[in-house]
């Protein structure tokens, strides 16, 4: 992997900021990658800790004590989007560029000089990358072959592979902090969706988000239905209130989940009416299992029968938050069509969020 900018480049100094909680499992492999860095710049890795309970503090202290470019950092407010606005602000004063780390993924040796190299041969304001989920069981092993199949992302653009290219949304990798700062950093009162929440804001200002062929990051999902489930139907609420928040009119693949859920729900209901109303739900279950059972084959894991039932808690969880999230807060908005009123929540001002 090569850097996409000429060696002559003075590479800026950059503050990395991984956000954690109760990660004790994951922290030091991903600590550990960002430390083997292969970038030619000054680096600081901030660690804001939300109050684990296991050994994630402790892991972190002692890599500190081994490599004083980690600092271990609180984070009171417990979210992600908070702990990237504390980053922003106690970022070193030398720092140009933030980047974003999650604990639960690792990153290959190149990542951060690819990222900034794209950032300044872009000359754009952010770079998002390709995520590819991967598994250390077998039953993690089955959520992230779905993950990386159609019927788990339904064609997320930082899901495919392709080249680089200019994006709406990705998943978030390098910041140039000034413009970072300029929007308003993450709208901390949101809990899910703070990301797409972001891009939107940043392109809206002018911001230009480059998606990197270059590079991908590797992240271990979820390892048990229920938290899949309460995953995405977190998601499904954060999209919801996105949407609603800047008047933006969901995509059909965001839809589909809904459609999905309409007709299991509409086929158990009318199934007093006529049995024959069950072959909704039991054609999508069907469906499901099926393409399921490819996806895990074609991965070359065993053709586990969990895999359709993953599938549903996907869609079905996703959709039920969206639902939710309309519910919650579509009553609080005016109606979409009407652009020129106020968001529905402010972008939260707090020091972090300054220019």
């Amino acid at each position: 992997m090569e850097n996409p900018v000429a060696p002559s480049v003075v590479w800026p100094f950059v503050t990395v900021v991984v956000p954690a909680l109760n990660e004790e499992r994951y922290i030091a492999p991903c600590l550990l990658a960002l430390l083997q860095q292969d970038y030619q710049g000054g680096i600081e890795i901030l660690v804001f800790d939300a109050g684990s309970t296991d050994r994630t503090r402790e892991i972190v202290a002692d890599l500190g004590r081994g490599d004083r470019r980690i600092r271990l950092l609180a984070n009171p407010g417990r979210l992600q989007s908070i702990a990237c606005n504390l980053g922003a602000m106690l970022a070193s004063s030398a720092a140009r560029i933030m980047v974003r780390a999650d604990a639960h993924s690792k990153y290959p040796p190149g990542f951060i000089s690819t990222c900034i190299g794209e950032l300044i041969e872009r000359s754009a304001t952010s770079v998002v990358v390709k995520m590819r989920a991967v598994g250390l069981s077998k039953r993690q092993s089955t959520i992230a072959a779905l993950q990386n199949s159609w019927l788990g992302n339904g064609g997320s653009a930082h899901r495919r592979g392709g080249d680089g290219r200019f994006v709406e949304h990705g998943h978030h990798a390098a910041f140039d902090l000034a413009f970072f700062r300029k929007v308003g950093g993450y709208n901390e009162t949101f809990s899910h969706n703070e990301d797409a929440e972001l891009d939107h804001r940043m392109i809206a200002a002018g911001g230009r988000i480059w998606m990197s062929g270059e590079v991908s990051v590797a992240y271990f999902p979820r390892t048990t239905l229920w938290s899949l489930a309460r995953q995405y139907f977190n998601h499904g609420r954060g999209r919801a209130r996105m949407l609603l928040t800047h008047r933006v009119w969901p995509r059909p693949r965001q839809m589909a989940p809904v459609v999905f859920l309409g007709g299991c729900v509409g086929g158990v209901a009318l199934s007093a009416v006529s049995p024959l109303f069950l072959m909704a739900p039991g054609l999508y279950a069907l469906i499901c299992c099926i393409a399921g059972l490819r996806i895990v084959r074609s991965a070359g894991l065993p053709m586990a029968p969990s895999a359709g039932l993953l599938a549903m808690a996907v869609h079905l969880g996703w959709a039920s938050g969206f639902i939710c999230g309309v519910a919650r807060y579509g009553a609080m908005v005016p109606p979409i069509w009407q652009a020129d009123t106020a968001p529905l929540v402010p972008v939260a001002q707090t020091g972090s969020a300054r220019s």
